[in-house]
């Protein structure tokens, strides 16, 4: 079975390489979770395709998102190796053209050890190649979609202002990233109207990806100030993981052309809705059926309740699978500070923080959607627990190892489904609700996520998360200077 699904016209060798190269004099590739590159001379280019690849600073896995080194070394880079080269090896079937930087060639890379050449442990194409390949291994392949909301602040340097546009580079600073203005204002979901205010922007995501290379199945307002969703088209779960990582490169280029400044953030703003990043996730086998749906008419009779009827037992074992391990992967699904507020009390906002299931249920973590509601062809699970601030490789990665593991071990569902009337708050079984606590829990030594993810993975992952936690402990917030601020006074 494929493990990928190629761009189109993506090269597949040096000659056909070179000819789509013929009038380019630069290439540029890309590395990492969050996106980092470079441009490269097509000579060089082209000679790291025809060879091993080429050396890239490893301390990309050293450092946070500010580029500040942890202060706990980690494995792949540290002092003691220098932080050495690691090898980038260019994959050919991720071939795309920038729109937006005049066409530029565009690949993605994947990381090797330079010793070993074997596939980087933490690399997040790597990590998904890992679940593709337990998938084929059985015949069957990984498929995939997801949905990502965006919350849309507005900057318009020179542009006359008026009050959809407030903010400058320079006030979203001078106001340390609170109380920014939003494109919109108001709850309007779905809204036909409100797309006209800002339609440059609101187009340009549609029509910029489908030239990108990344389809699109829907695209619209969602509820909240400023807030619109896109559907991704359903592909291979590792095209979709390429797919996702780039529309959000893509959604904040288009925003810096058009004065628009996106933030996938889970929860910029409390008491409103978050920004959530909902997964789709199935199975096929090589003749393209389905392998969670149940084809026959009648619902299928060992069932282990209604809601899972027009599952197949490899579906129902599969949901096992993700619900016995969701508590012990969950910086894979949730991997920042914020993410967690949006699950807090998430219910209210359709954000679930329990472990539950349910048919077309949007209030549980994981919706099962099937027949009556769609054919079998389409059956699938959507796992509602990440938010926007995903690593959809990580993401993706986590649900199907879970569910592999529930088929490998023909796990039973853990609980009721939320149709049962003894599900309550009260009974459900909650999920880690801090990123501390998710972390510990998925580094213990019994971890389900060091069975299906690795020793070395879950150190490396989450020590960097410790790390998020521990710069989070030392800060000052707001809130702490509201409420407490006011209340220092002279002592009687």
């Amino acid at each position: 079975m494929p493990t990928s699904v190629a761009t189109d016209r993506a090269p597949k060798t040096v000659h056909e390489l070179t000819q789509l190269l013929e009038h380019d004099i630069k290439v540029k590739v890309a590395v990492d979770g969050i996106l980092r590159g470079k441009y490269m001379s097509k000579a060089k280019f082209l000679s790291a395709v025809q060879g091993d690849g080429f050396g890239f600073c490893s301390v990309i896995f050293g450092w946070d998102m500010h580029d500040t080194v942890y202060p706990k070394e980690l494995l792949i880079s540290n002092k003691a190796n220098g932080y050495r080269d690691l090898l980038a090896k260019i994959d050919l079937s991720t071939y795309r053209r920038i729109p937006w930087e005049g066409d530029v060639p565009f690949f993605l890379v994947s990381f090797l050890d330079p010793e070993t050449r074997e596939p980087l442990f933490a690399d997040p194409r790597s990590v998904i190649k890992k679940a593709m390949d337990q998938a084929s291994s059985k015949g069957w392949e990984c498929m995939a979609g997801a949905e990502y909301e965006v919350r849309s602040l507005v900057f318009v340097p020179g542009r006359p202002s008026d009050s959809d546009f407030v903010e400058t580079p320079q006030t979203i600073a001078d106001k340390k990233f609170t109380e920014l203005s939003p494109m919109t204002t108001g709850m309007h979901g779905y809204s036909l109207l409100r797309t006209t205010l800002n339609q440059d922007y609101f187009t340009s995501l549609f029509d910029e990806s489908l030239k990108f290379g990344i389809g699109i199945e829907s695209h619209h307002t969602e509820t909240g100030p400023g807030v619109f969703e896109t559907a991704l088209a359903y592909t291979s779960a590792a095209r979709m993981a390429d797919n996702a990582i780039l529309f959000k490169f893509l959604a904040k280029s288009i925003g810096m052309q058009l004065g628009v400044l996106p933030t996938f953030m889970p929860k910029p703003w409390s008491g409103l809705p978050g920004c959530s990043g909902h997964i789709h996730v199935s199975l096929r086998n090589a003749d393209g059926q389905n392998i969670f749906a149940h084809d026959a008419k009648e619902p299928r009779q060992n069932a282990a309740n209604p809601d899972t009827k027009f599952l197949s037992q490899e579906g129902e074992w599969f949901l096992a699978g993700i619900l016995h391990g969701l508590p012990d992967v969950m910086p894979m699904l949730v991997p920042t500070i914020n993410g967690y507020k949006r699950l807090l009390g998430g219910e209210n906002f359709w954000a679930p923080n329990a472990i539950t299931y349910g048919y077309d249920s949007r209030a549980a973590s994981v919706r099962i959607i099937s027949p009556p509601s769609v054919p079998p062809s389409a059956t699938r699970f959507e796992v509602r627990v990440p938010g926007a601030d995903m690593n959809p490789y990580f993401a993706f990665s986590a649900i199907f190892l879970l569910g592999l593991r529930g088929i490998e071990n023909k796990l039973a569902l853990p609980c009721q489904p939320m149709s049962d009337p003894y599900v309550t708050k009260e009974t459900v079984t909650k999920l880690p609700m801090s990123l501390e606590a998710a972390s510990e829990r998925m580094m213990r030594p019994q971890s389900v996520a060091r069975e299906i993810l690795g020793d070395d993975f879950v150190e490396h992952f989450g020590g960097t998360r410790m790390h998020e936690v521990a710069l989070w402990n030392g800060a000052v917030t707001n809130w702490e200077g509201e409420s407490d601020g006011t209340s220092y006074r002279d002592s009687d």
